[in-house]
């Protein structure tokens, strides 16, 4: 399974609650009404294969990008989000799978997370 939105798909879909829409012309997953990851492909032309993910904050989206500026950007449109390079056989996609958990976890309604989460 190497395809990434198939590898994206898996890791969303497994968490409770959620459910795929196409958002501005992309593969979005929803999880209570509110996105919390995005799959992009040459978005507007970038010829990038990402994720966009939520952070929980601004200063943590900053720490990532200054981090590992390889991995992750800025994603256009979503400001307190980063994007995660899909691009490459060196991806690390447990790594990714737990950033979209995470991202899950921010958006997802309080009957969720207590219900035991994912």
């Amino acid at each position: 399974m190497s395809d990434p939105l198939t590898r994206i798909r898996q890791a969303a879909l497994e968490l409770p609650g959620t459910e795929e829409r196409v958002s501005h012309g992309q593969p979005t997953f929803f999880v209570g009404g509110k996105q919390f990851a995005q799959f992009r492909q040459n978005h507007h032309g970038d010829e990038r294969t990402v994720v966009c993910v939520r952070v929980g904050s601004l200063d943590e989206q900053a720490m990532l990008l200054d981090a590992d500026p390889q991995t992750y950007s800025k994603p256009a449109y979503l400001p307190s989000w980063v994007s995660i390079n899909l691009s490459g056989d060196d991806v690390d996609w447990d790594h990714v799978g737990d950033r979209i958990a995470a991202s899950w976890e921010l958006a997802a309604p309080r009957r969720l997370l207590e219900a035991g989460g994912r």
